[in-house]
């Protein structure tokens, strides 16, 4: 299925019915009173957050929602039927915009969230409202109020404890793939995930938590290069980011240098997107230690963590072995605890 977190869309409430002026027509009531009944309410339309669903994909081919029309009011105090509601489906975690003014209206960030995108339109009133002393005869009558009309951006913003980033083919996919149910596509050449994945990694029966990897990140993506910009803004919900970083190579002094500049790239591209983004609490991981001497991990580890002017944690782990990665999931897993008491 097509991963879409992005789609505009025009929501049309229903117009009211009209009210009606009628009158008693019966044998032996020559002269009865005003019976026209109210115009029904029109339908409106409404997005709900449902969790069983991961992507806007299926508002990218019908873009226009549209309820139906009240009925008009009757004789015989007969008032229309109200139109029924329209109910669109949307994943946990989206942003509601008003795509004209860009006016936030609502963040759908619990399953069963809902909110009013268009109001249908009231219905009008029939002729027996307005009797009275003195207009034993009324003909007034209104009609219906028009629906609401907007058009509406949804954003999708995964929910995810843990976002990975890291250039493209610094393992992220791998990873996911080895410590949650997440599938991505995982292959032994060079390439880079197209879509966000999301899996739920489990501690043990009673505990779990939601990892979120995005496409890799290059110089400029904030600005529109490559993909990774396009999905940026999934991590921005994030409690914790994993900062993958490879440090396989065959020229050691080489692979420092390396190892710095794709650093600093990512923290620019975080720092150009958003200055909560690049605040947010990051890790770093040095993954594929299988490709490097044993002998050298632990000083490659020291070296980076002085390159880098780095005093947050750091871990060492090959995600195509497995080496690692316990001490990195409980690690994660018992900070998240902590942020969440607090």
């Amino acid at each position: 299925m097509k991963f879409v977190d992005e789609v505009t869309i025009e929501v049309i409430a229903g117009n009211g019915g009209n009210g009606v002026a009628s009158f008693r027509r019966e044998k032996f009531i020559p002269k009865g009173g005003p019976n026209g009944g109210d115009g029904g309410r029109g339908g409106s339309v409404h997005a709900i957050a449902d969790d069983n669903i991961n992507t806007l994909v299926d508002f990218r081919y019908t873009r226009i929602f549209k309820a139906k029309n009240g009925e008009n009011g009757k004789g015989s105090d007969k008032y229309g039927a109200a139109a029924e509601d329209i109910f669109l489906k949307v994943p946990v975690g989206t942003l509601i915009k008003n795509a004209n003014t860009n006016e936030l209206l609502a963040d759908l960030n619990k399953n069963g969230d809902i909110v009013t995108l268009a109001k249908g339109g009231r219905g009008g009133l029939g002729n027996l409202h307005f009797k009275s002393s003195v207009n034993r005869a009324p003909r007034q009558f209104t009609l219906g109020e028009n629906g609401e009309s907007y058009k509406i951006q949804l954003e999708l913003r995964i929910l995810a404890d843990v976002g990975l980033l890291g250039l493209p083919n610094s393992g992220k996919s791998t990873l996911i793939s080895k410590i949650s149910n997440a599938r991505p596509k995982v292959a032994d050449y060079p390439f880079t995930t197209l879509y966000p994945n999301l899996g739920v990694v489990r501690v043990s029966e009673s505990n779990s938590f939601t990892v979120a990897d995005i496409p890799g990140l290059i110089p400029g993506a904030s600005t529109g290069a490559g993909l990774g910009h396009l999905f940026l803004r999934h991590l921005t919900r994030s409690l914790l980011l994993i900062h993958i970083v490879d440090i396989s190579s065959i020229n050691y002094e080489k692979n420092l240098s390396k190892i710095e500049k794709d650093f600093k790239d990512i923290l620019l591209e975080l720092s150009s997107y958003s200055d909560d983004l690049a605040q947010k609490q990051r890790w770093l991981v040095l993954n594929k230690s299988d490709l490097v001497p044993d002998q050298d991990i632990h000083e490659l580890e020291f070296n980076i963590q002085k390159k880098l002017k780095w005093d947050g944690p750091i871990f060492t782990i090959s995600a195509i072995t497995k080496n690692g990665l316990e001490k990195l999931i409980y690690a994660i897993h018992k900070y998240l605890l902590t942020i969440k008491k607090n």
